[in-house]
C-alpha cells in the first residue's frame, strides 16, 4: 500500500489498542436512482450469499475496507472523489458522472477521463493487494491451528490405545483422556469458525468495494467523453 495511516491488520490480529478506535458506524450507501437504460453490473448487496447474513464480521470488514479506500485518497480531486460523488447522486444516473465531472474540473483545471480512469485502477490494484495479503493471513492461520488439532488428536488417541491396555489400574485416566478427546473439537471450533467467518467478510468486503468502484469506472467510460 502506498500510505499506512489505516490499519488493515485489524482483518485478523486483534490489538487491544485498534480496538478502542475506528467504532463509528460505516455510514449507509445512498439509494441507487433508478433508469429505464441501466447497463451497469447488479449492485454487491444483490450477489451475497444467504449465509453472509450472519456473519459477525461483515459490517466490521465493510467498515475496514472503506476506511482503508478513504485512507489511499490524497490531497485534490480524483478518482475517489468522484466516486463519493457520483455514488452519493446515484450510480447509474448520467447527470451524475457530469456532475461531479464538472466539479471536478473547477477544482483541478486538467483534469481528464484517463486520469480517472488512471486513479480507479489504482485503487482497484491496492485494494486487491491488501485482500490477498490477509486471505493469506487467515489461510495460515487457519491451516497453523488445523495442525494443531491434527497434533492434538493423534496423541490423544495413542494414548487412550495405551491406556485401554492396562484395564482397571489405569481405567480412571483412560476415562480422563477420553474426555480431553472429546472436548477438543468443541474447544477449537469457535476459532476455526471465527477465521473462516473474517475470510468470508474478507471476500465479501473487497467484492461490494470494487462493485462499486467497477461501476463508476463503467459509468466514466460511458458517460464522460
Amino acid at each position: 500500500m502506498t500510505k499506512e495511516s489505516f490499519n488493515w491488520k485489524s482483518l485478523f490480529i486483534n490489538d487491544e489498542t485498534d480496538n478502542s478506535e475506528g467504532k463509528a458506524a460505516a455510514q449507509p450507501s445512498a439509494p441507487i436512482l433508478p433508469t429505464t437504460d441501466n447497463k451497469f453490473p447488479n449492485q454487491a448487496t444483490e450477489s451475497f450469499p444467504t449465509n453472509s447474513l450472519t456473519n459477525p464480521f461483515l459490517n466490521e470488514i465493510f467498515e475496514v475496507y472503506d476506511k482503508g479506500f478513504e485512507s489511499l485518497n490524497e490531497p485534490g480531486f480524483d478518482f475517489f472523489e468522484l466516486y463519493k460523488s457520483v455514488m452519493a447522486v446515484g450510480v447509474t444516473n448520467p447527470q451524475s458522472y457530469q456532475m461531479a465531472f464538472a466539479m471536478g474540473k473547477s477544482i483541478k483545471s486538467d483534469l481528464t477521463k484517463d486520469f480517472l480512469l488512471q486513479k480507479g485502477s489504482f485503487y482497484v490494484t491496492e485494494i486487491e493487494k491488501v485482500h490477498t495479503k490477509y486471505d493469506t493471513v487467515g489461510k495460515n492461520k487457519k491451516a497453523e491451528l488445523d495442525n494443531t488439532i491434527t497434533k492434538e488428536k493423534y496423541n490423544l488417541s495413542k494414548s487412550i490405545s495405551e491406556l485401554e491396555a492396562k484395564i482397571l489400574e489405569l481405567q480412571k485416566e483412560l476415562e480422563s483422556k477420553k474426555i480431553e478427546l472429546q472436548k477438543i473439537d468443541p474447544v477449537n471450533m469457535e476459532q476455526l469458525s471465527e477465521i473462516q467467518l473474517k475470510m468470508e467478510a474478507n471476500d465479501l468486503a473487497k467484492q461490494k468495494i470494487l462493485t462499486s468502484i467497477n461501476t463508476v469506472i463503467t459509468g466514466i467510460n460511458q458517460y464522460l467523453q
